[in-house]
Formats: C-alpha cells, structure tokens, sequence
C-alpha cells in the first residue's frame, strides 16, 4: 500500500519533490550518491517511497540507476549542453512567441509579477529565491502560450532543463535578460522575442559550461 503523509500527500510523491528539488537547486551535486537509507532516515520515510522516488528521478533524467548498489545525481556532458540548449531555443522562442500574441493582459501581468519577485530575490542575494522565480518565469510563459503540445514535450523534459539551465551565476543579470523579455512580450514584439530567446538560451548555455568546467577542475 502507497504510504501518506500527514498532509495527505502521497511520501513518494513528497520525497520526489524534495529530491528534485535537492537537485534542480544544486543541493545534491552532479556525482552525489542517493544512498536509500540515508535519504529514508532524514525524511523519516521507510525505503519504499525513497525507491520510487529515485525510480521516477531517473525516468525524468537527472538520475542514473546502479544496480545492486546506490544511485546518483547525474553528471551532464558538454554535448548535453549543446543538444538541449539546441533544444531549448527552439521550443522556448515558440512558447514566448505564442505567450505575446496569445496572452491575456491578466497572464502578461502574471508574468510581469513573477520577473518582479525574482528581481527583489536577486537584489537581495536570496539565490534559491531567485533560482526559483527564474524557472517560474519560464513556466508562466508556457501556460500563456496556450499550446497544449507544447506543454506536454516541455514536461517530458523539464527537471533536466532546470537542473541544466536553472544555477544562473549572475542573478541580477538573468533578471535583466528576463525583464527585456518581459517587455517584449507586452509589446507582442515577435520579432524582437525571435532575437532575444536565442541569446537567452546562449546565455544560459555558457554559463552551464563554466560550472562543467569548475566542476571538472575540482575532481
């Protein structure tokens, strides 16, 4: 029988939450192990919903499963970076594209809230925070776009774009680039947004390889 948690909440679906979470924000580095055991011990979980949750981590990418022993956080090359930010650019110039000519002013307004939240984030130094609200951002433009097509390839592929795109080293900067956006979108400049997301993306992209990079220095 699936175990509950005092909310109502299913534990596998809790401890998947924090585990991606863990992961997405950085708390579990590429190479981690997830030692069943310890992640039930800490979570005050039995081992069951630890397993299904790592088992539903790896189907979403971001784990590798090792037989007879535990898994890990996986490690992403740099041709990874290269095929989803190829990826990215494309599915995320349609999605704002989409999000300008198809959004309501209430969701353009949305939009506008959650780029103000991770602005006040990053000028605060509150990283998580801003990491947060950056993905957000992406996410409310998705639902704007109003494609449900898009959202469902988005799906299959969210948790490794986060976890790829999503440690910005320059908050205020990634802020910025997200208010040019934003302004582009609530002028519905197409063409202006066919220029930024590429950049965006770019952006993005080098700033995954310099934390491959230190990452590759340090082992």
């Amino acid at each position: 029988m699936a175990e509950v948690g005092a909310a109502g909440e299913l534990e596998s679906v809790r401890v998947t939450r924090i585990l991606r979470e863990d992961i997405v924000l950085g708390r579990r580095p590429p190479g981690s192990r997830l030692v069943e055991r310890d992640i039930a011990a800490d979570l005050n979980v039995s081992r069951l919903p630890v397993r299904e949750a790592i088992r539903t981590l790896v189907s979403e990418g971001v784990v590798v499963a090792r037989p007879r022993t535990w898994a890990v956080v996986r490690e992403f090359s740099r041709q990874d970076l290269q095929d989803y930010g190829e990826v990215r650019e494309a599915i995320e110039t349609m999605i704002f594209v989409f999000a300008a000519q198809r959004g309501r002013p209430e969701g353009h307004a949305r939009l506008r809230s959650v780029y103000e939240q991770e602005l006040a984030a990053a000028e605060a130094g509150d990283v998580e925070g801003a990491r947060i609200a950056a993905s957000l951002f992406h996410e409310v433009a998705a639902h704007l776009a109003g494609n449900h097509m898009i959202g469902e390839f988005v799906g299959v592929f969210a948790t490794r774009l986060k976890w790829l795109f999503g440690q910005h080293d320059d908050l205020v900067e990634t802020a910025e680039e997200h208010r040019v956006i934003l302004e582009a979108v609530e002028a519905q400049d197409a063409e202006a947004l066919r220029v930024l997301i590429p950049q965006h993306t770019a952006s993005a992209v080098a700033s995954a390889a310099r934390r491959l990079e230190v990452r590759a220095e340090s082992v």
